[in-house]
């Protein structure tokens, strides 16, 4: 079997448990009056993958499916770091079920751009800001368990970077960032103004929704897919109203 086949097996079967475990929550099945994000916009959409490893099963095929990807599609990779908190124990879980070495950075409170990070790296004295081993020669990707925008993956790097420096290790790349699920609402474009690339699982939108048509009701769907088009067009409470209507009636 060919990698692109298995991955697009493999995306199904993972996309479709996320779902039926609510890890992926709609405004038509769980919660009509829908979200509101941390961005301060409303999402008639709630993805949540802190909870995967409530589900051991779900998660194990998961960490097996984000280590083929590695291997198949960035084989140069050393090592795998997690970003705190969420990326934690999936990279635990890669090294588990693969053998792949694996490290995690540090949370740092307060901190979510990197320039707040440079602003208060100092204070950490001689603290690690990634925990793990970095030998000499790694290619390092990081991992986390989703990617809207990019900003938590780039203080991620600079903790890496800062980390390779205070240990005096030579000749280490971390370039690329692995996540289960990509949202596509800018992170690929922020991951290429970085110079990083990004490798995911499931591109929701690309790939992820469209495999769920066959699993969600036609009207939730719809719904989906012209709020991943056009998430401007949900903003009035009007629209939202109607949503939650649409919804409580079934």
């Amino acid at each position: 079997m060919s990698w692109a086949v298995e991955k697009e097996e493999t995306t199904r079967e993972i996309v479709r448990l996320l779902y039926e475990n609510r890890m992926i929550r709609t405004f038509f099945r769980d919660r009509p009056q829908g979200w509101t994000l941390v961005s301060g916009l409303y999402s008639p959409l709630y993805i949540q993958l802190r909870p995967l490893i409530s589900f051991p099963v779900v998660f194990e095929k998961i960490c097996r499916a984000l280590t083929s990807l590695v291997r198949e599609e960035s084989p140069d990779i050393t090592r795998v770091i997690g970003i705190a908190m969420a990326g934690v124990p999936i990279a635990a879980g890669m090294a588990l079920t693969a053998g792949i070495p694996a490290g995690f950075t540090r949370k740092m409170e307060g901190v979510r751009s990197v320039s707040s990070f440079r602003e208060v790296v100092s204070s950490y004295g001689e603290h690690a800001l990634a925990e793990g081993e970095i030998l000499p020669g790694d290619s390092i990707a990081l991992v986390d368990d989703l990617v809207t925008r990019f900003d938590s993956k780039e203080v991620a790097l600079e903790q890496v970077r800062y980390e390779v420096q205070r240990r005096g290790v030579t000749d280490v790349q971390c370039n690329t960032v692995v996540v289960v699920l990509d949202r596509e609402q800018g992170g690929q474009e922020a991951a290429n103004r970085a110079g990083m690339r990004l490798l995911s699982l499931i591109p929701f939108k690309r790939l992820g929704l469209p495999l769920l048509q066959r699993v969600m009701a036609k009207t939730e769907w719809e719904i989906l897919t012209r709020y991943l088009d056009d998430p401007g067009q949900f903003q009035s409470k009007e629209v939202q109203d109607h949503l939650a209507r649409l919804a409580e009636s079934g």
